[in-house]
């Protein structure tokens, strides 16, 4: 009876293999709804984060058609249908700038002198180095010291003091009766650039019927200004009128001679050939002064008739004047001796004083002029 029962038990009849399977399909079914769930997560959240991105980027895509329309339509008509997101800069100024250095000193810019300032005239100095020193023309100087020097170079001294200009023109005292127009024609200039030149201080404010308010006695300083220099070496003078030199010292000799004549060119009149002091400039210096040793001999340097003879006056101490018959005259100034007389004859080669440092000089040197027809020339450019 037991071996029946026994018989009958088989796996398909088995209760509890039925329940087994039963739990393995509950577990299937859950784990496939996790999936699910899960990749519907997913999906939700890649949705989300590609419309986020697009919004951020204010791009919106159209359907094929709409964006050839969009391409087809006015260049107006495609801004208004995109909408562009407002432009951010995530960087600053800073990020690529070019940064300025902290400093703790600041260059303030050299600007020019328009004032007048005085400098002592030191030993060895002469009227072209001092201009050459502060870039200024000679005749600047002279005219900046008419009271000191009297447009007259050979009276610089050491130890002088002169004013300097700061810029080429002319030095002018303001009189109580002078008129501005006057004023600045005289010197051959406009009014303008009197009164507008900075260092003359000059109260723009203050014009009274066209004419500034200038204290008498005031220094005014004219720009570009210019006036005549006078001419202290010695006149031309002839051997039909030597008189017309009386004024000039006593030295001058008397009416009418008659000589020798010369033959048109010149000889160095002294031994020595070197230039010392100044060379020639027509406006302040007419001349060039010739180097050497006291007593050293000076030549005539044509042939000619000498119509001055002695002391002069105005500077050159002992003076010799030959006149050469052909519109030609020269002068030999500062000697130290005289050796010929009024109306003596000369030739060429002679000897008729020796060098010295008479009158107003700074040292040993010959002052030589050549004249033609009134005119002072370059005796550099004739002598041989």
């Amino acid at each position: 009876m037991s071996k029946n029962i026994s018989s009958q038990q088989t796996p398909d009849n088995n209760p509890g293999s039925s329940t087994s399977q039963g739990g393995k399909l509950v577990s299937v079914l859950v784990n496939l709804l996790l999936v699910i769930l899960v990749g519907t997560a997913a999906i939700l959240a890649y949705n989300r984060f590609v419309k986020q991105g697009t919004a951020a980027s204010g791009l919106i895509k159209a359907p094929k058609a709409e964006a050839a329309r969009q391409e087809a339509a006015p260049e107006t008509e495609f801004a208004s249908a995109v909408a562009l997101a407002p432009l951010e800069n995530q960087f600053s100024a800073a990020d690529f700038g070019i940064s300025r250095l902290t400093l703790l000193d600041t260059l303030i810019p050299n600007r020019p002198r328009v004032e007048v300032i005085t400098y002592t005239v030191q030993t060895g100095e002469s009227l072209f180095s001092i201009a050459d020193q502060f870039s200024l023309k000679p005749e600047t100087v002279l005219w900046g010291n008419f009271e000191t020097l009297q447009d007259n170079p050979h009276l610089l001294k050491p130890e002088q003091v002169l004013n300097i200009l700061p810029i080429n023109g002319t030095y002018y005292q303001w009189n109580e009766n002078d008129n501005l127009n006057h004023v600045a024609a005289f010197f051959n200039v406009d009014p303008e650039t009197i009164i507008e030149y900075p260092g003359n201080n000059i109260d723009l404010t203050a014009l009274q019927e066209g004419q500034p308010a200038i204290e008498p006695g005031s220094w005014l300083i004219i720009p570009d200004g210019k006036r005549a220099l006078k001419d202290w070496g010695p006149p031309a003078i002839s051997r039909t009128n030597p008189a017309s030199a009386r004024f000039y010292g006593a030295g001058h000799c008397g009416s009418v001679y008659e000589g020798a004549i010369g033959n048109g060119t010149f000889i160095w009149p002294t031994t020595d050939r070197t230039i010392s002091g100044y060379t020639y400039n027509g406006s302040v210096h007419p001349a060039v002064d010739i180097g050497g040793s006291i007593g050293n001999a000076i030549f005539a340097t044509d042939g000619g008739v000498v119509v001055y003879s002695g002391w002069s006056d105005y500077g050159y101490g002992y003076l010799i004047v030959i006149d050469h018959g052909n519109g030609w005259q020269s002068a030999y100034a500062h000697l130290s001796s005289v050796g010929v007389g009024c109306g003596q004859s000369v030739f060429q080669g002679n000897v008729i004083g020796g060098l010295g440092s008479t009158g107003n000089s700074s040292g040993p040197h010959l002052h030589f002029e050549l004249v033609i027809n009134g005119a002072k020339v370059n005796p550099l450019d004739f002598i041989r």
